[in-house]
């Protein structure tokens, strides 16, 4: 990156960028625990030559440490499949239930984020309806981080909110619904699509915030292809340009994932399971009342810390989910 003329072409270099902290994602664990591994046995034989109790109490410290890393390295291996070391498209729908939906969406997109800071990701919003009382309709986001795609994926899926109504005059329980896609971003995939020919565009007026320009001028992108009427669109950028170019990004990955699904009954079998945003189709249940409980329907793993979770402490979800993918696959 130090080399005459890294910078001078800024995309090809980001890509590199990009892909060297990738690489060094897979490395950098293991480096780090071969040293520890060697740190730990040495600090063990001086332990055993001392007969110090302290020292190999600090040693047997160390040894804990060092192997809930090891399990968190061991978990990459279970992010082997395309894409999965790589960027992506996180994007959360409200479902059924109106305004209620849409406060629980944005609930959602909070707890995401607060798991995104958790994890060291970067979060960058592409996307955004409000609702037309409170909470949003729809957000995406592009998300950079090593395995983000790999770890959001398995977040695919309707997630069911049963509480208290904040907007019922009388106090009632309510249940909610909001689906969470993700989408690999696409580095160097060939997908023919003649933008001419197959894609409509339309332009429109941002709603988010983002002061006049935004707000004034028709800089949105929505794009949809049209053979097979899948949409993606843009409206967080002031240029109309640049808009268009996330928004082409967004639609290549949306194809792509469309072609992998007719061609893969197992991906397709995925986003079947998705299925409509309503009742009976949730991947997750988060229960404020008449108790305190969050499930997952898929591994059964259940917490009674709602407030962690809705703080963002979902990675032992994500866990849960990666090795009953695993086991499952291996049957």
């Amino acid at each position: 990156m130090s080399a005459p003329g890294f910078w001078d072409n800024p995309d090809a270099a980001q890509k590199v960028v990009g892909e060297l902290k990738r690489l060094k994602a897979i490395v950098a664990p293991v480096e780090d625990l071969i040293a520890r591994i060697d740190d730990l046995e040495v600090l063990h034989q001086l332990a055993v030559e001392e007969e110090s109790p302290d020292t190999l109490a600090e040693a047997a410290g160390s040894a804990e440490q060092i192997e809930a890393e090891l399990e968190r390295v061991e978990f990459r291996t279970l992010l082997s499949a395309p894409h999965d070391a790589g960027d992506c498209y996180f994007a959360i729908h409200a479902g059924a239930g109106g305004t209620e939906s849409c406060d629980w969406a944005e609930m959602l997109l909070r707890m995401y984020l607060r798991y995104f800071e958790r994890s060291g990701y970067d979060a960058r919003e592409v996307d955004r309806v409000d609702g037309e009382e409170a909470g949003i309709r729809s957000a995406t986001l592009q998300v950079s981080g090593p395995y983000a795609y790999g770890y959001l994926s398995c977040e695919r899926g309707v997630h069911r909110l049963v509480r208290i109504s904040p907007f019922d005059s009388q106090s009632r329980r309510h249940t909610s619904f909001a689906s969470v896609d993700v989408l690999p971003v696409l580095r160097d995939v060939d997908i023919d699509i003649d933008w001419d020919k197959d894609v409509r565009e339309d332009t429109f007026r941002s709603s988010g915030p983002g002061g006049q320009h935004v707000n004034k001028a028709s800089s949105a992108i929505r794009l949809t292809h049209v053979p097979t009427g899948i949409m993606a669109q843009c409206q967080n950028e002031r240029s109309q340009h640049k808009n268009r170019s996330e928004a082409r990004s967004m639609l290549t990955a949306k194809l792509y994932q469309h072609e992998q699904a007719r061609r893969d009954r197992e991906l397709a079998k995925m986003y079947g399971d998705k299925g409509e945003i309503a009742f009976g189709n949730q991947i997750r249940s988060y229960v404020l009342y008449p108790y305190q409980l969050v499930r997952d329907e898929r591994t059964d793993l259940k917490t009674g810390q709602t407030d962690r979770v809705l703080d963002g402490d979902i990675q032992q979800f994500i866990d849960a989910y990666l090795r009953l993918r695993a086991t499952e696959k291996a049957k």
